[in-house]
């Protein structure tokens, strides 16, 4: 009787003293579900968002040319033919956009590109334009699945002359990146920032409610060297401009009296 007692009385103890340690590792295993259901409640969605990269180029060489768009998508978006690109381009004033040629290309599909600003003068100089706005609807490349990708032709403006720098500097900042999608995607809660209204389509009258996406850009902008010329020159300049047409002019005269045939 006495050694059942004894060994009652030790095992009680132990469990009594064992309970504060399985006490804690039971709250320890309640926080870590907990946190763990809020992460998978509030930081689900933000862990299978992916990237979206928008790499912004220059192409060609001289005063005309041509800026191409690309914006890729991770796997965050499952099907992509239910979405709408559009990017939205800040045109500085040492660059302009000519609205009929983004006409002509729209006719031969080649873009789908048009001007937002209005009173736009492409023959104005650089200190005399203002920056300018172009909505471009971005088509899905061939080769990339998940890719999108726009195009538009710009022109370089005239530049006042410098007093010692031959060449001056066109920053173009990157676009916003605006994304329409008929259903939801986790991509889209990621990284909307703001919303905007705009038409759905180029040719279409409804209006879409667009996302303005934030994204990774591959270059912080875009920087074009655009050749100047220089006040030194200004008098040779304008003193061979005046001998070339006084020139050009008296030979003109001379070909008309020479060879034309006049009637009274």
């Amino acid at each position: 009787m006495v050694g059942f007692f004894f060994f009652f009385f030790f095992h009680f103890t132990s469990w009594f003293i064992s309970m504060p340690c399985i006490m804690r590792v039971q709250l320890r295993r309640a926080i870590a579900s907990l946190q763990t259901s809020r992460n998978s409640g509030f930081g689900g969605i933000r862990a299978t968002c992916s990237e979206i990269i928008l790499k912004q180029e220059v192409l060609k060489d001289g005063f005309h040319r041509d800026l191409l768009i690309r914006v890729k998508f991770g796997e965050g978006i499952e099907d992509l033919q239910t979405c709408r690109v559009l990017i939205r381009q800040y045109i500085p004033t040492g660059l302009f956009v000519d609205p009929y040629e983004l006409a002509s290309l729209r006719e031969k599909n080649i873009t789908e590109a048009v001007m937002v600003s209005e009173n736009f003068n492409i023959e104005a100089p650089d200190y005399l334009s203002k920056e300018s706005e172009v909505l471009i609807y971005a088509r899905q490349d061939p080769q990339c699945t998940d890719c999108f990708q726009a195009f538009l032709p710009v022109h370089y403006r005239y530049h006042r002359p410098h007093c010692n720098d031959e060449e001056t500097f066109i920053v173009v900042n990157n676009p916003d990146l605006l994304m329409y999608c008929d259903q939801e995607f986790p991509v889209l809660k990621c990284w909307t920032q703001s919303e905007m209204t705009a038409p759905c389509a180029l040719n279409s009258q409804d209006i879409c409610q667009w996302n303005n996406m934030k994204y990774k850009s591959v270059y912080k902008n875009v920087t074009l060297l655009v050749p100047v010329g220089l006040t030194i020159h200004t008098s040779l300049v304008c003193s061979v401009t005046l001998l070339v047409t006084v020139l050009c002019s008296a030979l003109i005269l001379v070909a008309v009296f020479t060879y034309g045939h006049f009637s009274l």
